[in-house]
């Protein structure tokens, strides 16, 4: 935070608290808003030692002040600090007392919020480490890729909490709709287990492989021990589960676990039992739903019954009449019953995709990517994953995992057209990362700002999923995601890899050449809303364009040779290195700042965004001299019209350096903003791209 004595000198300078409106502090930059512009004092600001620069936009001020540095300071800036990370996401996310719940899947950190308009979107979008927010479902998503882990860990450190114990349940404020909260505890109780039921999943398929190959006999004894590496999570699943659940209900994990144990127990499953004047008879081993709906029941009569039972002896007697009550009730009502519902879902699935498979196949395929990009996609395949894991075979779960490979051929034929060093920086990995079926960077860094290239990704998802449906192609066992997946998607008893490979080819090789066609480095249309509001109606988006004011080459805000610029403090934009001596109006706009020292000039654009146009770096220092002013303040000027001069040659040849940051100052107000410009512009190219 900024010292008090100094924020007070300062706030003298400026014209005393009579002349300042208000004022913010946030880490080391001071911002204040003045009345009179003309009574503060600039000059003498800057002169203090504790002052790094001064920025003054319209009646705004902005101040950066010297951060002082650590040794540990310098050691984690050579990697990634994730726990600042995580200090910046939980600050945008409303503060922790506005968190109600917190998970990770594999590429998002998906808050429950009580109020989703006090977080601030676009300081998460533009930190270092996040790729995206998205809204959907009531959850509250920040995107941050394959470290999704170590950011979670970090977060639940900020936090001060232990992983999973952040109270999950709903405030009177939280929107998430029933079904939403049943299918995120459902996932809440996989995502833990999740790797190692993909390594059950691998080992399956693997053993698969060997037998076909003939490597392997099924008499033999590797066999039969990789054959139980592989069965044993899923037949044992109900425990994991149950320990996984109780654990996501804030109930005894233990509790979960020896439930799921007894749901496993060899004397009880597919055998005639009959409790209460109920016959049953049904297997539980590799069941999905029965621990779930049990536990959920076991959880709550143990919290009721600790209110009642004395502590010194509610250690032992109070699993001892949960269970109790659980079992007899779930064996002779809950498993069944549940079991007959999922059935009834199965039934009506299945009743859907044979009317039309083709067609079925070309919606769901096609949509899949869109229901990535509102993070509902778990949501849509949360009973076919539930059928997978209970051993019962299922095609849209095969769609799920193949229209990735769609995505993937958009992104890898941009990254073998374009010749924007930068956007080839984000699609290399974007392409490894899809390839193991994460493509939240490929969408979100790549194809989503490219809309028509998205639209691509979607048709060639559609292809896939038709393909699957016509031909039967389904998942067997859950083995990951991406390349891995092939292995799951093969029958042990007739095995064929050959039309789950042509499902991924058909997507992929059709999106590559359909995007290697079509692609221009050019086709920037950043026009998406990934938010989906409480009516279930998509926001409106409108967006904005701004030209290039200078004919030169275009540089990345982070390459500019001074913090204040590089860091973003000023707000977002881009830089060039000028290779002419005027300056042009970018826009119609409206002259709001013009400085004694000439090197600058502020802009006010008619829909509101405050632009700021810096020639060159501290060439305040040399007041005026090489600079002039083709305009007047307050005068209104169109896109084109000359506003400005400068020295370029004469600038350099004292010392001073001319590359020139072009900042919307009050990025804020606005969504991402987005450089469109390549390498090298002429005036009136387009240059930036941001929404509203």
């Amino acid at each position: 935070m900024v010292n008090n004595d100094i924020k007070n000198t300062i706030i003298l300078l400026a014209g005393d608290y009579s002349n300042v409106i208000n004022e913010h502090q946030s880490k080391n930059i001071l911002t204040l808003k003045v009345k009179d512009r003309s009574v503060v004092q600039v000059d003498e600001i800057e002169k203090l030692d504790e002052v790094t620069s001064i920025s003054v936009v319209q009646n705004r001020i902005r101040i950066l002040l010297i951060k002082k540095h650590t040794e540990e300071d310098g050691i984690m800036s050579k990697k990634r600090d994730f726990k600042q990370l995580a200090s910046t996401i939980v600050e945008n996310v409303g503060g922790k007392d506005n968190i109600n719940g917190l998970r990770h899947c594999i590429t998002r950190l998906r808050f429950r919020l009580k109020d989703e308009n006090l977080a601030n979107k676009n300081v998460l979008e533009n930190t270092d480490g996040i790729i995206s927010v998205v809204k959907g479902g009531g959850e509250y998503m920040v995107v941050i890729g394959n470290d999704v882990v170590k950011a979670y860990d970090a977060v639940n450190d900020v936090l001060g909490i232990s992983e999973g114990q952040l109270d999950q349940h709903a405030s009177s404020v939280d929107k998430q709709n029933p079904i939403m909260k049943v299918i995120n505890a459902v996932v809440g109780a996989v995502m833990p287990a999740l790797n190692f039921i993909c390594a059950g999943g691998v080992l399956k398929g693997l053993l698969t492989i060997l037998s076909m190959t003939g490597l392997l006999d099924a008499k033999d004894g590797l066999y039969i021990l990789i054959n139980a590496m592989g069965d044993a999570v899923f037949f044992f699943l109900p425990i994991i589960l149950g320990y996984n659940f109780a654990k996501h209900m804030k109930g005894d994990p233990f509790l979960g676990l020896v439930i799921g144990a007894i749901l496993c127990y060899p004397a009880v499953n597919g055998v005639d039992l009959k409790l209460f004047g109920i016959a049953t008879k049904a297997t539980y081993t590799s069941s999905f739903l029965p621990v779930i709906a049990i536990t959920a029941i076991a959880v709550i009569i143990e919290r009721f019954l600790k209110k009642y039972i004395p502590s010194v002896v509610s250690g032992f007697l109070v699993p001892v009449i949960t269970l109790l009550i659980v079992i007899p009730l779930g064996f002779a009502l809950v498993g069944p019953f549940v079991n007959e519902a999922s059935n009834a879902v199965n039934a009506g699935l299945n009743f859907l995709l044979g009317s039309s498979p083709i067609i079925a196949g070309l919606v769901f395929g096609g949509l899949y990517q869109v229901m990535v990009l509102f993070g509902i996609h778990q949501a849509a395949t949360s009973i076919s994953f539930m059928n997978v894991l209970s051993g019962k075979p299922d095609q849209i779960m095969a769609m799920g995992v193949l229209v990735c490979f769609a995505q993937v051929g958009v992104v890898l034929a941009i990254y073998l057209k374009t010749k924007d060093k930068k956007l080839k920086g984000i699609a290399l990995p974007a392409v490894i990362s899809g390839l193991f079926g994460i493509t939240e960077p490929a969408i979100y860094g790549v194809t989503l700002p490219r809309l028509k290239m998205f639209i691509i990704s979607c048709i060639g998802g559609a292809l896939t999923g038709a393909f699957i449906m016509a031909t039967g192609v389904t998942m067997y066992s859950f083995t990951g995601l991406g390349l891995v997946t092939f292995l799951g998607l093969v029958s042990p008893k007739n095995p064929d890899f050959i039309l789950p490979i042509i499902a991924a080819l058909i997507g992929f090789v059709f999106s590559f050449v359909a995007t290697f066609a079509l692609y221009k480095d050019n086709d920037s249309d950043l026009v998406v809303s990934t938010e989906v509001a409480d009516d279930k109606s998509k926001d409106t988006v409108v967006t904005y364009t701004v030209k290039s004011p200078l004919a030169g080459i275009v540089h990345e805000l982070t390459e500019v040779p001074d913090q204040v610029f590089a860091s973003g403090a000023l707000g977002n934009g881009v830089a060039i290195q000028p290779e002419t001596n005027v300056v042009y109006a970018p826009a119609d706009a409206t002259v709001t700042a013009l400085m004694p020292s000439k090197h600058a000039i502020g802009l006010t654009l008619d829909n509101g965004a405050e632009l700021l146009i810096h020639v060159g770096i501290n060439t305040v220092n040399l007041n005026g001299l090489y600079y002039d002013y083709l305009v007047k303040e307050n005068q209104k000027v169109k896109a084109g019209e000359q506003i400005m001069t400068f020295d370029r040659q004469a600038i350099e040849a004292v010392g001073y350096k001319t590359i020139t940051p072009i900042i919307i100052t009050n990025s804020g107000e606005f969504g991402t903003i987005a450089v469109l410009a390549k390498d090298k512009v002429e005036v009136g190219d387009l240059l930036l791209d941001f929404s509203k």
